[in-house]
């Protein structure tokens, strides 16, 4: 029988594409091989069976194999508030176990299952395969080390803070990340009466016990905070820490056969000085935010291309939003005229944006993120500085890595009660980014990271390294 590794995403787009771009890299270390995706699906999530993504993938990777389960649907009284929506992606997998387990049956009737990597959200999966199958099993930890450092401290600071964060004004000082105001922790773990906060230590707790946990970041990125997970400052005392594969940077590749107009508009523009602006699948504002983001663009005098999707109704949240809303008309959302006087600096785009590409256009100087991760990696490996606007989930405290750790961006300056951002601070903070001193300084640091990055990737680089242990793990599992 041949050999196959097992890969067991969560239905995110942002966690799906990630994993899929782990198979990838196993399988150019290790040909040999075969990789097994288990794909499952969200409800809300936009991406189907019959997305052309999928059979894009097996097309040009036949040594992958995907296995779709079944649809599993939550409780029918199942509300979606940001905080609920958050811990249906812990808790289908749990409905879904008997469906991997099944899968996994038929798989080792004709594979030698070497090993099974689960996303974090999908830990329900991590006790209930540990007791019914003889494999190793690891996870995958989507966001950077900074992110795992403050994750794996959650069953210690569970015992020290009886009270939930969000209701606590304090700094809090994990080992190897900066210091951290619990107004900047993000909500899925402020909220102790919510089942979710319990998800995320009893998550924590399961990945010390596992047989590796792998990282998209790299080495020189993160430094500080892997020489704290390592030196077991993060996770409880006398809990030995799991090795640790930092194998990224993980970029997705795009699978588009035909140009974006917006690629033949950057064409056309001078090196470096279009600013980019988007803020990912679910990224989105409130109309009075967008008109004075269009405000500050307009009186900033930078070139931009902007990525501009329906606005939130009063009543919505990021969470709860479909992340393939309906065109906006421009011309109602945006201030009068706006469109017809920046007609020759700017350019919106109102659907999807081929972001990698984008941001590896030459034209590009600078980028406005919602803080992501993925996009975060994009950027750096583009070489490109930012200005960072989180939005939710963890984005708020990644823009404290990003400005104050990793020195690879700027922050605007918000509203306390709503995170709101004016347009004279837009404007101010995009010159700097573009045009000023500091800005510079940024650049310099993201193209110094961006050949760290490549370094990393390249033969004897402490990325391929990482990934030759992870292969040489599997075979002695």
């Amino acid at each position: 029988m041949e050999d196959t590794i097992v890969l067991y995403p969560s239905p995110g787009r942002g966690h799906l594409f990630s994993m899929v771009e782990l198979g990838k890299q196993i399988l150019e270390h290790h040909p040999s091989i075969s990789i097994t995706i288990i794909i499952s699906a969200m409800p809300t999530e936009s991406i189907s069976i019959d997305d052309p993504y999928f059979s894009t993938l097996c097309n040009t990777n036949p040594s992958i194999t995907l296995i779709h389960l079944p649809q599993v649907s939550l409780p029918p009284n199942t509300s979606f508030s940001p905080l609920d929506f958050v811990a249906s992606f812990f808790e289908l997998p749990e409905l879904n176990n008997t469906n991997l387990h099944h899968s996994l049956l038929n798989l080792s009737k004709s594979s030698n299952i070497k090993a099974l990597i689960i996303d974090f959200f999908c830990s329900a999966a991590f006790e209930f395969v540990s007791s019914r199958h003889n494999i190793p099993i690891y996870f995958f930890f989507t966001h950077g080390a900074s992110g795992l450092s403050m994750f794996l401290h959650l069953p210690i600071l569970d015992k020290i803070i009886t009270k939930s964060l969000k209701d606590l004004d304090m700094i809090i000082d994990f080992h190897g990340i900066p210091k951290i105001p619990s107004k900047e922790v993000p909500p899925a773990i402020s909220d102790r009466s919510h089942r979710v906060y319990q998800y995320f230590v009893d998550t924590a707790k399961l990945m010390i016990k596992s047989a590796g946990v792998i990282i998209n970041t790299f080495e020189l990125l993160e430094q500080r905070a892997l020489q704290a997970i390592q030196e077991g400052k993060c996770a409880p005392p006398d809990e030995p820490v799991p090795p640790l594969f930092c194998v990224g940077p993980l970029l997705t590749t795009s699978e588009s056969k035909s140009e974006h107009e917006c690629l033949t508009w950057l064409d056309s523009q001078p090196a470096r000085s279009v600013l980019f602006l988007c803020f990912g699948s679910m990224g989105v504002f409130n109309s009075r935010q967008l008109r004075e983001t269009a405000i500050g663009l307009e009186r900033s005098g930078v070139r931009f291309l902007w990525v501009v999707r329906p606005p939130l109704a009063d009543s919505q949240t990021q969470a709860g939003r479909s992340s393939t809303p309906n065109e906006p008309c421009l011309e109602l959302l945006l201030p009068e005229g706006f469109l017809e006087r920046t007609k020759d600096r700017g350019f919106l785009v109102t659907s999807w944006a081929p972001q990698g590409e984008i941001l590896n256009h030459g034209s590009v100087g600078g980028f406005v993120t919602h803080c992501g991760w993925n996009s975060l990696l994009e950027a750096l490996c583009a070489g490109v500085p930012m200005v960072a606007w989180p939005l939710y989930a963890e984005q708020r405290m990644n823009r404290i890595f990003m400005v104050e750790e990793m020195k690879v961006a700027l922050a605007f300056r918000e509203a306390e009660d709503d995170q709101f951002v004016n347009a004279a601070e837009l404007e101010e903070r995009v010159i700097e980014l573009m045009n000023s001193k500091k800005g510079e300084a940024v650049r310099e640091r993201v193209l110094k990271l961006r050949e760290d990055a490549v370094e990393a990737k390249s033969d004897g680089g402490s990325s391929c390294i990482a990934m030759a242990k992870l292969v040489d793990s599997f075979n002695k599992g």
